[in-house]
């Protein structure tokens, strides 16, 4: 909400226990060997080993695709807001939702489309050849909601050039330094610091600079609003707990029709 987001589009998911529902059906039209191919699960699959979690990998955490699945289709959404690194996991969707119209033999659920923003990624800080992730730890992303110093300092560490793949091009941590620049607005100071790199006369520690205050002054806007809120705590959550109930509805509406199609009962109590 501090973000922009209005508080009648924000509900809280366990008050909507159809997503959970809906999750199961897609389960039954969704396959293992799609879900096996998931990078994600990959990716956290072997952080798990490298904590020393061998052998206990959830299944909670291999289907958790299919419900991500439930949480666009349940509203029979068009354009779904998504980073980069959720395509694989959106193109499951839209394979999902074409395998039940193909059931349904009508086009029952819309095939989401992915909206990005600008910089649909941002990459690690420590690390930019991966994605941004406060799970990696304090080095590998930046906490805006954290004090001026604390972000100047995340900055100021991030890696810069670790060896261009190649002569001429921008290596990855110059490369996601830009990006973050332009993503906060900081346009001006991103042409003129590009055509410095391009002269070959960009310093490091200028353009950090720049980021740092770019994100400072995106951080300062939400913590302020932030603040406001949790003045007023207590009517945020009963808008949020009122639009979980309107938007409930939908969701009800949605289950009805897909038990319908799957020959399920529909029973109210």
């Amino acid at each position: 909400m501090a973000c922009g987001i209005e508080p009648e589009n924000i509900f809280i998911q366990s008050l909507v226990p159809e997503h959970t529902e809906l999750n199961w059906i897609l389960n039954c039209f969704t396959s293992y060997d799609q879900l096996s191919r998931m990078t994600q699960f990959k990716d956290k699959s072997h952080q798990n080993d490298e904590k020393g979690s061998e052998g206990f990998i959830s299944a909670g955490l291999f289907t958790y695709p299919a419900l991500q699945a439930a949480d666009i289709l349940i509203y029979r959404a068009g354009l779904v807001p998504v980073g980069k690194d959720q395509e694989q996991h959106l193109e499951l969707t839209r394979n999902i939702a074409q395998r039940f119209n193909n059931f349904a033999g009508k086009e029952f659920f819309p095939i989401p489309e992915a909206l990005y923003t600008k910089v649909p990624k941002v990459m690690s800080t420590a690390e930019p050849t991966r994605k941004m992730s406060a799970s990696l730890g304090d080095k590998h992303n930046i906490d805006v909601l954290a004090d001026e110093a604390r972000i100047r300092k995340q900055v100021s560490s991030a890696v810069t050039d670790s060896g261009a793949p190649e002569p001429g091009i921008m290596s990855p941590g110059v490369t996601n330094l830009f990006a973050m620049l332009d993503a906060s607005g900081m346009h001006e100071a991103h042409a003129s610091l590009l055509q410095d790199y391009t002269q070959g006369s960009l310093k490091y520690s200028d353009l950090k600079v720049a980021v740092a205050d770019g994100l400072v002054d995106i951080s300062m806007g939400i913590r302020e609003r932030l603040v406001e809120q949790k003045l007023e705590r207590k009517a945020v959550k009963n808008q949020i707990k009122q639009s979980s109930f309107e938007i409930r509805k939908r969701a009800q509406e949605t289950i009805k029709e897909v038990k319908e199609v799957c020959g399920l009962m529909n029973v109210s109590f």
